[in-house]
């Protein structure tokens, strides 16, 4: 009988035994399964095991970030509008070099790599148009006609860069350019027509608010 019991208790704790690592290898398992999961989320959404950004997303947030002097551009823009709807071409031609001087000191290292391309496009056709304003003080029809284009680039820009937090309007006049219209950027709600001037200056409407 001792024999037995002594038999009885060795294969109890063998088995006990058994069970103990078995246990332990599979909570070692699940453990291990767990942090790979947790590493393969980090590195998913970009961030450490700490919680920070990492490097490389710290890079991508940085070249979508942009400084463009937008607010500077419309103070300008908007100078030359009010110039031009007061039939004043000498007002019209210093805004607008005014307007060159902005684009000059725009730092190319401030704007977002994903906006870069587009911004390339709008800037050379922008400052055309500029130059063309500046250069003729004695000829308003002329500078209207490139006001009209000038007034698409600086709605180009907005679209990309905003407004700087100010409420502008986005008004149209369907008898400009042989009746073909034209769009300019405003700072007031009331209609004062940049391309007629005092002939007919509140001809048009407003077709959108930033």
């Amino acid at each position: 009988m001792a024999a037995t019991l002594l038999a009885f208790i060795t294969v109890a704790c063998n088995n006990s035994s058994t069970k103990t690592n078995t246990e332990t290898s599979v909570s070692d398992t699940h453990n291990h399964n767990h942090g790979a999961n947790s590493k393969v989320e980090n590195d998913t959404i970009g961030f450490s095991k700490t919680g920070q950004p990492t490097k490389e997303e710290s890079k991508k947030s940085k070249a979508t970030v942009s400084t463009f002097p937008i607010n500077d551009l419309l103070k300008n823009y908007l100078e030359l509008k009010t110039a031009l709807t007061k039939d004043d071409a000498k007002g019209a031609s210093m805004a607008s070099s005014n307007i060159l001087s902005v684009m000059a000191k725009v730092d190319m290292k401030s704007i977002g790599d994903n906006q870069m391309k587009t911004y390339m496009d709008i800037a050379d056709d922008l400052k055309e148009n500029a130059e063309h304003i500046r250069d003729n003080a004695g000829k308003i029809d002329h500078q209207r006609e490139h006001f009209e284009i000038l007034s698409k680039d600086v709605n180009d820009l907005i679209d990309i860069f905003g407004t700087g937090g100010i409420k502008l309007y986005q008004d149209f006049c369907p008898m400009y350019n042989d009746g073909k219209g034209a769009m300019w950027i405003s700072e007031i709600k009331e209609i004062k027509n940049p391309y007629y001037g005092n002939k007919m200056l509140s001809c048009g409407s407003v077709k959108k608010e930033y």
